[in-house]
């Protein structure tokens, strides 16, 4: 007669699983209460200035500046970025700030620079970031006079991959530009600067081109100059477009200059100028003065050109037209898999092109390598200035309800040692 029921050794065995199991739950919820305390503890340590050593500016900007520091306690490396309170308030930043601040708590990607922590003090707001030693995609054009088509189809495929991350999330960039793809010590893409993920700043606002001064001289002689001599020249005032105020237009798509509204589509109008500026050495509508630059982007059905003494690929070409056109006939308008089907992209590995090598390799000597980063002089930001000593301390404070809230930490930013990461370690 067949035994109905478990026999002894499997009941066993069960009841071993399930004390096994018991274990387990115990151990992780030990864990996950360590955890916990060690993050309460944590969000009770108020960071401030004096937990960072400052070790190099690398970067400057209309706002304020960004530099490398290291965390005193853990000797982690970081990319503070410093803003001036004063400035965003007079010059209308606040929004901005403030959703760069949201945008970089909200993004959890590989895409998108990670943001550790954010704190203020009476003059400054923080961001510590993580450090992106690979520079800017603006420093590395303007060490070489143009790309291969094959490092090209590299950066513009990443750069595809990162606008729709952010697009997923429900946010529009609207500021893509070469200044804001950083690269990581490998070499890959990753996005930053989402100041402007709401709101405007003068750079987007029509009228403000509108009103410069117009006695200025026509863009006649920058027409008649031939590539190579237009690549140096735009190459020389890039800079300064970078630090000013107003930014420059280049990169804007059309709409969004317009009244009448815009959409997502209109970062990869701000991709194909990229594009452009890759192939060629310089962007399409770039001009001796903002506001020609601004009536060349508006009129770009007759000033959106290829020069014949640079040539690129048809496919090359094709795809530049298709970024930058009206935005109802925008690539990219029924969705990202359209762009990755394009045939520029032809041979990309898009799951895994994040782990390939990169297209131009990066050479990094150590955790703290500036060497893909300009030389800045030092300033004196972090000094209280001449006008903050007049001003009482209680004008500051009636204006910092505007930054409330602003302080944010990301978990595992607060705990990590400064262990060398594996990039670093020799023979890598």
């Amino acid at each position: 007669m067949a035994m109905t029921g478990p026999t002894p050794c499997s009941s066993m065995s069960n009841h071993t699983k399930e004390r096994v199991t018991m274990t387990k739950k115990r151990i992780r919820r030990s864990a996950h209460a360590q955890k916990e305390t060690e993050f309460l503890r944590l969000k009770r340590t108020r960071l401030g200035l004096e937990d960072f050593e400052s070790l190099k500016v690398i970067g400057r900007g209309a706002f304020g500046e960004v530099r490398l520091v290291q965390k005193k306690d853990t000797g982690h490396v970081y990319a503070m970025k410093i803003l001036r309170k004063a400035d965003m308030l007079e010059k209308e930043q606040v929004g901005h700030i403030r959703a760069e601040r949201d945008i970089l708590v909200e993004a959890d990607s590989l895409w998108v620079v990670k943001m550790f922590y954010s704190f203020q003090d009476k003059l400054n707001l923080y961001l510590i970031m993580e450090f992106l030693p690979g520079g800017d995609m603006m420093t590395l054009l303007m060490k070489k006079d143009t790309l291969t088509e094959e490092e090209t189809q590299f950066y513009i495929a990443e750069t595809v991959l990162a606008i729709d991350s952010i697009h997923q999330l429900g946010f529009i960039h609207r500021d893509i530009k070469p200044d804001n793809l950083l690269l990581d010590s490998k070499g890959h893409v990753k996005l930053s600067d989402f100041g402007l993920c709401t709101g405007l700043k003068k750079a987007h606002r029509t009228e403000f081109y509108r009103n410069l001064n117009h006695s200025l001289p026509s863009d006649f002689t920058f027409q008649n100059m031939n590539s190579k001599r237009k690549a140096e020249t735009w190459k020389r005032n890039r800079r300064q477009l970078a630090f000013s105020t107003v930014g420059t237009p280049d990169y804007i798509a059309p709409e969004v200059f317009m009244q009448t509204g815009y959409n997502k589509l209109c970062d990869w109008w701000s991709l194909g100028v990229i594009m452009y500026e890759m192939l060629i050495g310089y962007p399409p509508f770039c001009s001796e003065t903002p506001q020609e630059t601004y009536k060349k982007v508006m009129n770009w059905k007759e000033t959106l050109t290829f020069p014949p003494e640079v040539p690129i690929s048809d496919k090359a070409k094709d795809l530049i037209l298709r970024f930058c056109c009206e935005w109802e006939h925008r690539i990219g308008a029924s969705g990202v898999e359209e762009i990755k089907s394009n045939p520029f992209f032809e041979g990309v590995d898009w799951e895994h092109i994040r782990e390939r090598p990169a297209a131009i390799s990066i050479e990094i000597k150590s955790i703290d390598d500036t060497s893909n980063f300009d030389e800045f002089p030092e300033s004196d930001i972090l000094k209280p200035t001449v006008a903050t000593s007049t001003h009482p301390e209680t004008d500051y404070k009636n204006k910092d309800w505007v930054f409330i809230n602003y302080t944010y930490k990301r978990f595992e930013g607060l705990t990590a040692r400064g262990a060398i990461p594996s990039y670093m370690k020799a023979g890598k």
